[in-house]
């Protein structure tokens, strides 16, 4: 099986692995938190210690990090610090699956072009518990080559893998996802808090809108209401899932994706400044559904 060097296991990165080491992988891990390497090191992967040990001898890099900013100084390097492009091997495939702007991925795909390596940014849709059930969905970003290569270990953590197109694509299909999705959850839970407020049962209601034309992936899988669905967050006291915060900063990607092109996004700016005020209020760790309380206050 492939030897690959995964990096960045937070919420969604420790269960990707999971994957990996659960489908015969052999799997080196480094994080900058030590502590959250150790549950993977338990069930076999190997612990590294820096960006050079983790990618030595492996044939696929696996990246999950916050934001452009890390993607940018773990493979190009930062403050006098060498990033992973100086010590991976010609033949090493590159994956990013953070969430980043498409910017950020040409710039560190270019580079690795010009070392003749092979890179594609693939962020992922599915949240915490898509990357447990290794169901997650892959936007990837690269040359057909590198789409064909990346596909045989993606395959490993998600369910549905689609080229999106050159690299910077995967990022660009994952923040229209995004926009869309920050949208239609605001929509639901003003919706849903207009009939309470009028005196209908929020699970009535939802199953009406569920019948109708209202229908959506919120309402299906991720009631924002309390006690309407049992597995969805909003009954486990909104823990994530997928945090508030990082819905802010896809929104925010949208609206710089939107700058640069002149798109018109007035309704993803609007979902981009009621996070904002949801979060201000101190709510960026819980799961972004929580947005149903920002409807419920009063004050």
């Amino acid at each position: 099986m492939a030897r690959i060097a995964f990096i960045g296991l937070g919420n969604m990165g420790a269960p990707m692995a999971q994957n990996l080491i659960n489908a015969g992988c052999h799997l080196q891990v480094f994080d900058l938190v030590e502590a959250l390497t150790r549950p993977l090191v338990e069930a076999g992967a190997i612990l590294c210690h820096s960006l050079k040990d983790v990618v030595t001898n492996v044939d696929v890099v696996i990246t999950m990090l916050p934001a452009g900013e890390h993607v940018r100084a773990v493979y190009l390097g930062a403050e006098n610090k060498e990033g992973l492009l100086a010590h991976v091997t010609s033949g090493t495939l590159l994956i990013d699956s953070s969430t980043i702007d498409p910017e950020s991925a040409r710039v560190v795909g270019l580079a690795a072009q010009k070392q003749g390596i092979e890179f594609v940014d693939a962020p992922v849709s599915g949240g915490v518990a898509g990357a447990a059930a290794g169901t997650l969905t892959f936007i990837v970003g690269g040359s057909d080559v590198a789409f064909e290569h990346a596909e045989k270990v993606l395959k490993h953590m998600g369910k549905n893998i689609f080229h999106a197109g050159s690299v910077g694509s995967g990022q660009m299909g994952k923040i229209c996802n995004n926009l869309m999705l920050g949208i239609l959850m605001s929509g639901t839970c003003e919706a849903l808090t207009l009939g309470m407020d009028n005196g209908l049962d929020p699970k009535v209601l939802s199953n009406i809108m569920l019948q109708s034309s209202g229908r959506n992936w919120a309402l299906e899988l991720y009631n924002p209401c309390p006690d309407v669905m049992a597995t969805s967050p909003a009954s486990n006291g909104y823990q994530p899932g997928f945090m508030s915060k990082l819905m802010l900063k896809d929104l925010g990607l949208g609206i710089e994706a939107a700058a640069k092109s002149q798109s018109s996004v007035p309704m993803g700016a609007l979902a981009r400044n009621l996070y904002a005020l949801h979060n201000a209020k101190g709510n960026e760790l819980l799961d972004f559904s929580s947005l149903f309380e920002f409807y419920q206050s009063k004050s």
